[in-house]
């Protein structure tokens, strides 16, 4: 008798702490479920004109591209306020300044077609144009477009310009740089990265094995290229071929670069020769010297939140403006590393500051300019939360640290626009909980049923 009353003793006992992990589980998805819901209706977004926010002022028009879950092309005046806001085109990417002119761009966009027709035979399709737009009056001009029979990794990322009827293009589907006369629609030169090399080599051959992402035409008209997946910056003569001893970087040496974008080239008269980098899977950008027939890193920079920058311009003043894909936002940095502008953005590939040159153009070498390297160990910017201390966020760098950063970045990247490191920390910890709640709720059901589990080790002797 006194045992039966033991055992419903010790099950009542069970049932209540039962109930008291049931409570704590629902007690923390509810309060995983309220930061996610306060994150995605605080977001900074750009899907519309309406929403973009302000950016702090600055003395120069900005000019910023989107290319991933919005495709936009945004201008911001000196004193911070929206001047210009299109999102027709799927995606935007590099823009440029057009010479001689005040508030005209142009810029590599593209368009993902979904419907059968005689230039798209199995959509989707990728239709790549060559714009520019008067940012004051809106006014658009197509120069050139080519329609591609498949849309992934088929973009134009980057086009640049070299006289008045001809540019340089940056041709991913082909793994090619190309130069067209826009009037004439005759290629009058072409690189084909394919004869230099190896197929086993970058990505997966066919598809996206170069991810060719930049070129750019320097001033003794050679051409510099960026091959994304060969994780190489390449220097072209357009008459004798590849300097490959000029090549930046090589295949699967992460310490270098990895999956680099937009390289910008600074000139012997600026304190070069230099290339300022995004080093993107690494988080961070760079910049190399050229010194005695190799490239020697003189520069970096990088603090706590800087995810995937796409983008990194040196400014006159001494200032990189640099554009940060997954760490959502633009932002200038001063010759001693400190952010002196930042503006929110939901993914941004490119930023320009017109009134400055194309770019690179009009600023010198960090060797020149005596910058000093900044790393995410030495940088003391941190998001502590409204009280100084943010768990969830505290979940998400511990998670961080055990993927590898290219994985983290792909998640990053197709995840909803809101999500950041406390949202991603909430949702690791929301889904953490409801297998452990499922995995104890099967546990206590077999249990019930008189279902027990030991354990395939056992020890022998006592």
């Amino acid at each position: 008798m006194v045992s039966r009353a033991r055992s419903g003793v010790a099950q009542a006992r069970d049932r209540i702490s039962r109930n008291h992990l049931r409570i704590a589980f629902v007690g923390v998805l509810l309060l995983c479920a309220g930061v996610l819901a306060y994150g995605a209706a605080t977001a900074t977004t750009t899907a519309n004109a309406e929403a973009v926010p302000e950016a702090p002022p600055t003395e120069n028009h900005t000019v910023i591209t989107e290319s991933g879950r919005y495709g936009t092309i945004i201008a911001y005046n000196p004193n911070g306020s929206l001047q210009y806001y299109n999102n027709s085109h799927t995606k935007y990417f590099d823009v440029d300044p057009v010479e001689g002119t005040s508030m005209t761009v142009e810029y590599a966009a593209t368009d993902t077609i979904h419907t059968e027709g005689p230039n798209c035979r199995a959509p989707p399709c990728a239709r790549n144009l060559l714009e520019r737009t008067n940012l004051s009056t809106g006014e658009t001009e197509i120069l050139y477009e080519r329609m591609d029979y498949q849309e992934t990794a088929a973009e134009w990322h980057d086009i640049d310009r070299i006289n008045e009827t001809h540019v340089a293009v940056a041709d991913m589907i082909a793994d090619q740089v190309f130069i067209v006369n826009t009037e004439t629609e005759i290629i009058t030169w072409m690189w084909d990265a394919q004869s230099e090399f190896p197929l086993d080599e970058g990505g997966a051959y066919p598809g996206d094995w170069a991810h060719l992402n930049d070129v750019e035409v320097l001033p003794d008209g050679r051409i510099m290229a960026s091959l994304r997946n060969q994780d190489q910056v390449v220097f072209i003569n357009r008459t004798t071929g590849m300097q490959d001893d000029w090549t930046l970087g090589e295949e699967d040496n992460y310490d270098i670069q990895y999956e680099q974008h937009n390289p910008d080239y600074i000139p012997e008269s600026q304190g070069g020769p230099a290339v300022v980098v995004a080093d993107s899977e690494n988080g961070r950008v760079q910049e190399f010297q050229r010194e005695d027939g190799e490239w020697v890193r003189t520069w970096e920079w990088a603090d706590e939140q800087m995810q995937w920058p796409r983008d990194a311009d040196r400014l006159p003043n001494g200032n990189t403006l640099i554009a940060d894909s997954n760490g959502k936002r633009v932002l200038e940095v001063n010759q001693s590393g400190d952010i002196v502008w930042e503006v929110p953005m939901s993914l941004p590939y490119d930023a320009e500051r017109l009134e400055t040159g194309d770019e690179s153009a009009g600023g010198q070498s960090a060797r020149q300019l005596g910058l000093e390297s900044q790393t995410v160990a030495e940088s003391d910017e941190s998001d502590g939360g409204a009280f100084g201390f943010d768990p969830f966020d505290r979940v998400e760098s511990t998670v961080v640290g055990l993927v590898p950063h290219r994985i983290h970045n792909a998640i990053v990247f197709v995840s909803p626009v809101w999500m950041g490191d406390t949202e991603f920390g909430a949702a690791f910890v929301a889904i953490l909980i409801a297998l452990s709640w499922i995995g104890l709720e099967t546990r206590w059901r077999l249990g019930d049923a008189g279902i027990t589990f030991r354990s395939p080790v056992t020890r022998r002797g006592g």
